[in-house]
Order: C-alpha cells, then structure tokens, then sequence
C-alpha cells in the first residue's frame, strides 16, 4: 500500500515537472535539464532566456490552496547548493545572470509561476 502511495505521488510530480517545462516552453524558455540531480540535492528544471539561467523548483499540489501553502516549503538552501555544484560542472554557462523560480501547479488553474523567488543562499523571499 505504501510502496503503491509512494508510487502515484512520485507520478503526480513527474507529471507536474512535464507541464512546468510545457509552461516554460510556452514562454519562450529553453529547457536545459529536467531533475538535474548533484550530490547535494536536486534541480527539477533548469531553463534559460537570453543571458539568464533559470533554476526552478516545481510544486505540485492536489488544489490551489495547497499549491500556495507549499511554496514556504521551498529549500532555497539545497537548491542553491544544487545550482553551484550545476554550475561548476557547466562552466560554459557561468557568465549568465542566475534566477531561482518557483512554478506552482494545481488541477484546474493556470500556473503560478514566482520569478525570482528568492536570492541563491540568501534565504530570503522576495
């Protein structure tokens, strides 16, 4: 039962990436990597624009209200390390401004997407 539990919520996220990546897409962003995983965390979407590189964190929620609540649950500090660590294994992507995103999704309602979230390392919200 767990394992099964375990199983459609890792689905239910793997699908919310996709439709981020779509919302991305749709808004003249370049996807460069999807869960871009380091030994320091995770990155569920790295895109770009222009000279910006874009690191984003993905929330996928059963209902609106949800979804807003799970922003503040966000790890600034394991994405930012993430992105260093990106970073350093990509060098030639170094001399672009950095932007850390938070994209929220919900069945039924368009996507909300908070750029600029907050400052790598800062752990503070804009």
């Amino acid at each position: 039962m767990a394992e099964a539990l375990r199983r459609r919520a890792e689905r239910f996220g793997r699908r919310g990436e996709w439709l981020a990546a779509l919302w991305l897409i749709v808004t003249l962003h370049r996807i460069r990597a999807v869960r871009a995983k380091t030994p320091v965390g995770e990155i569920d979407l790295i895109a770009s624009r222009g000279r910006q590189l874009i690191f984003v964190e993905v929330k996928s929620r059963a209902s609106a209200a949800e979804r807003d609540m799970a922003f503040g649950s966000v790890s600034q500090r394991r994405i930012s390390a993430a992105a260093r660590y990106w970073l350093a294994t990509h060098p030639r992507l170094a001399g672009h401004d950095l932007r850390f995103d938070v994209i929220g999704l919900a069945p039924f309602s368009r996507p909300v997407h908070l750029k600029g979230a907050f400052e790598a390392g800062s752990g503070e919200w804009r």
